[in-house]
């Protein structure tokens, strides 16, 4: 059986609407994606790439627990990776997160024993999830 599209990250997350609005202020900035569903008081969200493929969607932890139970729905975070060009973006990308109502949980640094050339940030979204910013 073929796929039909490659996986895309699912954060289920409360508080949905910090979480979207976070999401809505820094994807479309750092990554290109647009909001292709729902919104700030829908309960569920997804950003597309400019071809149509999702590439992150925001669902609430709590409608998923109804669904499925609160011991089937697993309580770990979520980490989602963004890539941008240059250290300037980097830099650019961690104060419009912050702005957007991320938390900085790590400044941008070098971390060459990632890789050559590895340089990122960390920064928890508003229900905590960890969203690496990095540049090579």
């Amino acid at each position: 059986m073929d796929p039909l599209e490659p996986p895309y990250p699912r954060l289920l997350v409360d508080p949905y609407e910090p979480v979207f609005r976070f999401y809505e202020a820094v994807l479309p900035d750092l990554t290109g994606c647009t909001l292709a569903r729902g919104n700030a008081a829908s309960g569920y969200a997804s950003w597309d790439t400019s071809d149509g493929r999702t590439a992150l969607a925001l669902f609430t932890r709590a409608a998923m627990v109804a669904a499925l139970g609160e011991d089937r729905v697993p309580g770990g975070g979520a980490s989602l990776v963004i890539h941008v060009a240059t250290r300037d973006a980097l830099d650019a990308a961690v104060s419009l997160c912050a702005k957007a109502g991320g938390t900085v949980a790590a400044p941008a640094r070098d971390l060459p024993q990632w890789g050559p050339g590895m340089r990122a940030a960390h920064v928890l979204d508003p229900a905590g999830n960890l969203v690496e910013l990095q540049t090579y």
